[in-house]
């Protein structure tokens, strides 16, 4: 039987997509929709914690200053009597910023090492703090109002660190229980300097 033109068309037509991968296409389609539900249901990112504080006023501000010890580059050195921490920085300068120091009682001299260093950390007041004041909480997670602040670097095996504060008129007096308190913006300045393993000489 003599097949017209058209019909020989529909014919050729009709092997040509027998012949052609059924698959890719189906395949393309359940790839699209795997992914597409999995990026709309993935959880949210955490908010990242606000870095910027309200700005403090520190009543010292923080500045570069001559420097004539034997301390290397990278060390820092406390002054409990001035009240000051200084960063050396090499070339006979030093960053020196205002400090707040141990009240009576809680002063303390010798050098240290930071051992760790944290941003915005939770605050577990020591057994020897909760003695004296059991009214304190047990555990305050980081954030603007906690007493750690914005930074915290911490000194060897003791319970003294150099910290932040949600009390920027402290800086300048002696008021705490031996750390080393800073406003938070010296904290963070000092945080971005300071390595694990730096020495930190403090001297009454």
């Amino acid at each position: 039987m003599r097949r017209t033109i058209p019909a020989l068309a529909s014919a050729i037509a009709g092997l040509l997509l027998a012949s052609a991968p059924a698959f890719s296409l189906s395949v393309d389609i359940i790839d699209l929709e795997t992914r597409v539900p999995a990026v709309a249901s993935a959880p949210a990112a955490p908010a990242p914690l606000r870095e910027s504080v309200q700005p403090q006023q520190s009543p010292i501000p923080r500045q570069v200053v001559s420097w004539n010890g034997s301390e290397a580059p990278g060390s820092i050195v406390v002054s409990t009597q001035e009240r000051r921490l200084y960063y050396v920085m090499g070339d006979g300068k030093a960053m020196r910023y205002g400090v707040g120091v141990g009240r009576p009682g809680f002063e303390w001299a010798g050098a240290k090492t930071i051992t760790n260093k944290r941003e915005w950390p939770d605050w577990m007041p020591p057994p020897e703090m909760l003695r004296r004041r059991p009214d304190l909480p047990r555990h305050m997670v980081g954030g603007p109002d906690n007493p750690l602040g914005a930074r915290a670097m911490y000194l060897g095996s003791s319970l003294y660190r150099i910290h932040g504060s949600n009390e920027p008129d402290t800086i300048g007096q002696a008021v705490s229980s031996g750390c080393i308190r800073m406003t938070n913006d010296d904290v963070m300045d000092l945080y971005t300097r300071v390595k694990v393993g730096t020495t930190v000489t403090v001297m009454r």
